[in-house]
């Protein structure tokens, strides 16, 4: 009786026991946000959806992305062709499929170049502050000053036609942003307490950037990352459309669309169908984003 006498008069150390339970880390909590975002949920499952296409790429597509017949050219949507066929008798379908591997690659690599290069400069330049951070921004001033995809077009005119140049183009064209989101970040923690104490214990400066500042950081460049996949992929089907970027017999969705501009009149479905692969890509990248965006907005906790 005493046992539970005890128990009972004690409730806080039921709250204790049950506290571990409900305990939530941070980025569970920023997930438990985004469960709630039906909009971010649709982004979410339509980049799954993506990313299964391209791993699964070669089970999924049922003809190889080259492979080519006559017989069957220009053909519009039917039970052997569910996208119909160019004008080199190749599957659309098949091809969208191989070009999600081209997308995700061009989106993903030119995102880590920007965000290492750029979140290196912006941290750099936050947290030492002076004519170093003056330098540094001026020069990423003037890379805002040129529009991206012009940037990325005279990259690609100086480097040459391909997937490797094409995301070095893409990359550096991005570098501006993540710079100075970066800074933003750092320049308001860089005077924390924690970094003040970090100091106080001896720990250097790229201790202090690598460990303490970068990390919390990352949700605004974590947003940022996944708006600039989306941006990647638009702008590398652009120079790929223009014929700047990935060339054929590669299946890129921009270069797709450039084929078949020469047949919108009477074959719409050869544009129709990379058109909205894109489309659908840029939207589920852009919910998604947005999504993030408010589950990693401390303002908007519940």
């Amino acid at each position: 009786m005493s046992n539970v006498k005890t128990a009972s008069q004690n409730p806080q150390s039921q709250v204790a026991s049950n506290g571990t339970k409900k305990k939530r880390g941070p980025w569970r909590e920023v997930w438990r946000r985004m469960k709630k975002n039906k909009a971010a949920m649709v982004g979410l499952l339509i980049i799954l959806i993506l990313i299964l296409s391209a791993i699964f790429a070669d089970v999924i597509a049922p003809y190889g992305y080259d492979e080519q017949s006559l017989v069957d050219r220009l053909q519009t949507p039917n039970s052997k062709h569910l996208l119909g066929t160019d004008n080199f008798g190749r599957d659309i379908f098949s091809r969208i499929i191989y070009g999600s591997r081209i997308s995700l690659q061009v989106g993903f690599i030119a995102v880590g170049i920007a965000a290492i290069l750029g979140g290196t400069l912006g941290a750099i330049a936050g947290y030492y502050g002076g004519k170093l951070d003056n330098v540094i921004m001026r020069c990423i001033d003037i890379l805002l000053a040129i529009p991206g995809i012009l940037l990325a077009i005279a990259i690609v005119a100086t480097l040459g036609p391909g997937l490797r140049n094409v995301m070095i183009a893409v990359g550096i064209g991005s570098i501006p942003s993540y710079a100075r989101i970066v800074r933003a970040s750092v320049l308001s923690l860089r005077d924390q307490e924690f970094i003040e104490a970090a100091r106080a214990v001896g720990a250097n400066d790229f201790r202090i950037i690598t460990k303490h500042i970068i990390p919390n950081s990352m949700a605004p460049i974590i947003v940022q990352a996944t708006l600039g996949v989306a941006n990647a992929i638009l702008s590398a089907a652009g120079l790929s459309f223009l014929g700047l970027g990935i060339q054929p017999p590669t299946p890129e969705w921009g270069a797709m669309l450039s084929n078949a501009r020469h047949y919108l009149r009477d074959y719409p479905h050869i544009a129709t169908f990379p058109g909205l692969a894109i489309m659908i890509t840029i939207f589920g990248l852009n919910l998604l984003g947005d999504g993030l965006r408010d589950a990693l907005d401390p303002r908007l906790k519940s």
